[in-house]
């Protein structure tokens, strides 16, 4: 600021008030100072500017498992627009689902001073926030609830929409449904997992653990485990996944066999209304997800003087999509 003063032969108070748009500088002097900003490519440092005035940095981070996938996508598009509103940025990085990046990654937020967290966790226990985060520092965790720290969240009703689309293929007709899922130890595929066996339950039907596949994280995984389903005595005829990766590798399956079944499975996806196959998708918003978890850290980013609230938990409801016409199985593969 004081090279720019001394090109424009003006105080660098006069620039400070040019930079921050006092119109009460005279025309003569803002054409100077502009232009002496313009010939040495100065540069306001912002981050400095809001530590000397006691403010944060005016960055959000934000922590996913897997930026491949396009949810991640529209969940930091939903946080961004959100957080813009208030004059925020959005800072991303990926963990590959491996836990130990994701302690990582919330050590360098912190290092970096972010003003909050948006974390989809890798793991099953996120005690160890308390010792990584500045005290004060506000965090939600997306799709999964925290475990070991209080802290607020955004899920998806992944039970409710898990033993919707199983009901619906039930309702069809189907009495041998396959399931398609993530690992275990993953808290949406265990929920969708769960929403599956109660549909079957409910209608008097046990769980054949040979039309249940659990652990496929990708597309070629999840095509050799659908492979293995449509190679039993008796098929399934229909195959419930627990993700658009298991739907569309099932799907190849389905093709590479010559092979028909009606799919079900969470996440939209583009052309899902185009397959040579009956598609029924759990439907929910994930820029929704982003702009509810945005939400909840301004709130904590705003003190109101009261007491801060306990941990909130908020649930974004799910909805059945219908893609192609019959959703019921062919007479002779019933299975009844």
């Amino acid at each position: 600021m004081k090279e720019v003063a001394a090109l424009a032969e003006v105080s660098p108070m006069t620039v400070s008030r040019v930079l921050r748009g006092d119109t009460a500088v005279s025309p003569d002097r803002r054409a100077r100072v502009e232009a002496a900003v313009q010939r040495l490519g100065y540069r306001r440092n912002t981050l400095a500017r809001n530590f000397r005035q006691g403010q944060g940095t005016g960055t959000i981070g934000l922590i996913v498992t897997n930026l491949a996938n396009p949810f991640y996508a529209r969940l930091a598009l939903g946080i961004e627009a959100a957080v813009a509103e208030e004059g925020l940025r959005l800072m991303i990085t990926n963990t590959a689902g491996d836990t130990a990046r994701e302690r990582a990654a919330i050590r360098d937020f912190s290092g970096r001073r972010v003003d909050g967290v948006v974390l989809v966790p890798a793991g099953a226990d996120q005690a160890y926030l308390a010792e990584e985060l500045p005290a004060g520092l506000p965090v939600v965790t997306v799709a999964r609830p925290p475990a070991g720290h209080e802290a607020d969240c955004v899920l998806v009703d992944d039970f409710g929409g898990a033993y919707a689309a199983t009901g619906r293929l039930l309702a069809a007709g189907h009495r041998r449904i396959g399931f398609l899922g993530n690992p275990p130890s993953v808290y949406t595929g265990s929920e969708r997992y769960r929403g599956y066996c109660a549909a079957l339950h409910e209608a008097g039907l046990g769980i054949d653990d040979a039309l249940v596949k659990r652990g496929q994280e990708d597309m070629a995984s999840a095509e050799a485990a659908a492979a293995e389903l449509l190679a039993l005595p008796q098929p399934p005829t229909a195959v419930f996944c627990t993700n658009n990766r298991n739907t569309l590798g099932a799907y190849r399956a389905l093709r590479h066999l010559g092979r028909s079944a009606t799919l079900a499975g969470f996440d939209d996806f583009d052309l899902a209304d185009v397959l040579s196959v009956p598609v029924l998708v759990v439907d929910y918003d994930p820029d929704e997800i982003g702009r509810r978890a945005a939400e909840l850290l301004r709130e904590r980013l705003s003190p109101t003087g009261t007491p801060a609230p306990p941990p909130r938990r908020v649930v974004v409801r799910t909805t059945i999509i219908a893609h192609g016409a019959d959703e019921g199985p062919a007479p002779d593969q019933s299975g009844r």
